[in-house]
């Protein structure tokens, strides 16, 4: 392998929109360096990027994939990232590592939420952005239109650096506004293309773009905008001196017209990235802290081995492969470091460069650089591993709370270990996929970003660990409460040859505050009642509390008073005041106003403004509450609060009304009462679950 300088290494993500041409890019490029003869196809299951076997079935992303091309002299690494909002861990990780994100615009649809999303993750990260216009093949696109939109909702910053001539089917030119050139493109998909000086019109056009750049250029130094002043131009070294450090500064935002599928001006945007494009010394000194919490930092000259764990997965035939980033000094096969997160020893396996699937080993990668190792015992995704005598942690991303909900059913009896393994080994390779055994609703939740992420959780519990299962939908935690007072005064009697049993409980319950609990307290004056079995009364009604009296959910928000009762001297025993006790409360409720509550969510969901309407219509149809619509941008926020019961499947109703466009966010709110229109429904639904358990 050659040997690279930081200086000589550009990391980015590749992110965008669902379907936007990311994957098609990420191809065009590799094309145009060489590292591959032609390029594959989405439909086809012929990409670099996506190989996994739920890429090909989905036809979509579904993974982040480490790519490397040499252009120029330079080393790219690409991560080809998912564009579906399911696997945003995919793409979050991939910015933890990059030191700029290549956000893609697909010119047929247009900016879409998942655009400003990650705009939105990479600015967090501090990381400078480039767009790239892409699909300037396809019929009835407007390139103007784009740029003006995402200058508009991106800020006037942004710049195109080419334009397209000859937009629509047949695209091939493009105007260089860098080189005032007009290159045409040939066809056959491998980048390859002429340059001719721009004339006549177009000259005007590129040189009047071409004074916009300099002025960009000029905004990012004081010096250089004195000199601008001063002469009205910037020298050519000026003018390139400037630009990378512009775009670090975010004060221009390059913009690049470009068809991938056809590899029309691909090559000069890899032109740009290579001269311009941020390197891991921009990024020279990152934030750590020590395993005591203390802040600290890692510089990129720092000889101790420094390196982040940002994916870890599995491969069919190697095992775990876990990809990271080298922050500082050089990382060897068969070093011996330290995850300082978990307090372990890691001795590092074969170290590979990827291209997807392919991989080629490499006895050691040096700072700044991109590549995965086999094999790592106790390592997992936001891990760090360094030298013993540095030990430091990197901060790991903080991932989005899981939005969708399902409850797994085993297909086969005997496989519950399988299934407990086969779950904690996904978690720790995608953070935000969660599950959870709920003794409550009896059964395992999963948890997710969307629904094609608990599908594909589904295909790879069963491809990977044998384990089949259905995704059905989750039982909901209703509660049960009350509405007034109620008293109970219950005694237990029990002969039975020999010593008895015997209690009575004076018990009165009232409604308490929502989201309470149940409290539990004693108010006995005198000696009717030994206090000793106070405990037991309290247990008996806990048991009652979580059996449920209704319909067999919890109850919630009630106060209990035990005032008084009656003993027997021999008879009287734990036992019989815990019966006593459970009995009391059970009367007591009944005679309180008992009803059912049910857990409500708040939801917000991100439309454009065409989409507003139909999304407000169906939260209505849910018996959902409209809190309010706030505009961020060019989106719309609406927010609203909805029976979960109303929220299975949602995130693909979603899609469906906004054709894709549309994203939500769903979290927990607070338990309100179910109309009683819908409690005979729910009770003739449970009665009729529990009817067919027990006759199996």
């Amino acid at each position: 392998m050659k040997d690279y300088s930081p200086s000589d290494l550009r990391n980015f993500a590749v992110l965008g929109h669902g379907s936007s041409g990311k994957t098609m890019l990420c191809e065009a490029m590799l094309a145009c360096a060489g590292t591959i003869g032609r390029m594959g196809s989405i439909a086809a299951g012929t990409t670099v990027s996506d190989y996994h076997a739920s890429e090909h079935a989905h036809q979509i992303s579904v993974h982040a994939s480490l790519l490397h091309l040499e252009w120029h002299g330079r080393k790219f690494n690409l991560l080809d990232t998912p564009g579906y909002s399911d696997f945003i861990s995919e793409g979050l990780g991939a910015l933890r590592v990059g030191d700029f994100a290549l956000v893609v615009v697909h010119a047929a649809h247009g900016l879409g939420v998942g655009t400003d999303a990650v705009w939105d993750y990479a600015t967090r990260f501090g990381l400078p952005k480039m767009l790239v216009v892409n699909g300037l093949d396809k019929a009835n696109v407007n390139f103007d239109s784009i740029v003006a939109d995402a200058r508009a909702h991106f800020g006037k910053n942004v710049f195109p650096v080419s334009v397209p001539l000859d937009a629509g089917p047949g695209f091939s030119r493009v105007l260089d506004v860098m080189r005032n050139e007009v290159v045409t493109y040939k066809p056959g998909g491998n980048g390859h293309y002429e340059e001719a000086p721009a004339t006549g019109e177009l000259a005007v056009r590129v040189q009047d773009l071409h004074r916009q750049l300099i002025e960009f250029v000029a905004e990012s130094d004081d010096t250089l905008m004195e000199r601008f002043f001063e002469k009205g131009i910037l020298a050519e070294e000026e003018f390139r001196a400037g630009l990378h450090l512009a775009i670090q500064r975010q004060v221009f935002v390059p913009l690049f017209a470009a068809s991938a599928e056809t590899n029309v001006g691909v090559a000069r945007l890899m032109d740009f990235i290579a001269k311009y494009g941020s390197s891991p010394l921009d990024r020279a000194v990152v934030p750590a802290h020590d395993a005591s919490g203390v802040d600290g930092s890692v510089a990129l000259e720092q000889p101790e081995p420094v390196a982040y764990i940002f994916k870890t997965m599995n491969e069919p035939g190697v095992g775990e492969l876990s990809l990271f980033r080298v922050y500082s000094g050089t990382v060897k096969t068969g070093d011996e470091l330290v995850n300082t997160k978990r307090d372990v020893s890691e001795r590092l396996g074969q170290i590979y460069l990827l291209n997807g699937h392919d991989r080629t080993p490499v006895t050691a990668l040096k700072a700044g650089d991109l590549g995965a190792v086999v094999k790592l015992r106790t390592t997992h995704t936001g891990d760090t591993l360094c030298s013993p005598r540095f030990p430091v942690i990197l901060p790991a991303v903080e991932y989005p709370a899981p939005n969708i909900h399902g409850a797994l059913r085993l297909r086969s009896k005997g496989d519950e270990d399988k299934l407990a393994i086969g779950l904690a080994t996904l978690h720790q390779e995608d953070p935000t996929f969660h599950y959870r055994v709920d003794d409550e609703v009896h059964q395992t939740i999963v948890s997710g970003q969307g629904e094609i992420h608990l599908q594909v959780i589904v295909e790879r519990l069963l491809r990977r660990f044998s384990v089949s299962v259905t995704l059905e939908e989750p039982n909901i935690p209703y509660r049960e409460t009350i509405r007034g007072h109620g008293e109970s005064r219950y005694r237990h009697k029990k002969q039975t040859g020999g010593a008895g049993q015997f209690a009575e409980v004076w018990l009165r319950i009232v409604p308490g505050p929502r989201d309470s609990g149940v409290e539990f307290k004693q108010s006995l004056v005198g000696t009717n009642v030994d206090r000793v079995f106070v405990p037991s009364v309290e247990k008996g009604v806990q048991t009652a509390c979580k059996e449920g009296i209704l319909a067999g959910f919890r109850v919630t928000d009630v106060k209990a008073d035990f005032f008084d009762g009656k003993m027997h001297p021999v008879d009287s025993k734990d036992i019989a005041f815990q019966v006593a006790g459970y009995h009391a409360f059970k009367e007591a409720f009944q005679a309180a106003g008992p009803c059912l509550l049910e857990p409500i969510y708040t939801v917000s969901v991100t439309v454009t403004e065409e989409h507003v309407g139909a999304i407000m219509g169906d939260l209505s149809s849910r018996r959902g509450h409209i809190l309010g619509v706030e505009s961020d941008s060019h989106f719309q926020i609406i927010r609203a609060q909805v029976p979960q019961k109303e929220l299975y499947h949602y995130s693909t109703v979603v899609r469906s009304l906004t054709s894709g466009r549309g994203r939500h966010a769903e979290v927990f709110s607070h338990y309100a009462e179910l109309p009683h229109e819908i409690v005979p429904k729910l009770l003739a639904e449970v009665k009729a679950r529990r009817e067919a358990q027990n006759s199996k």
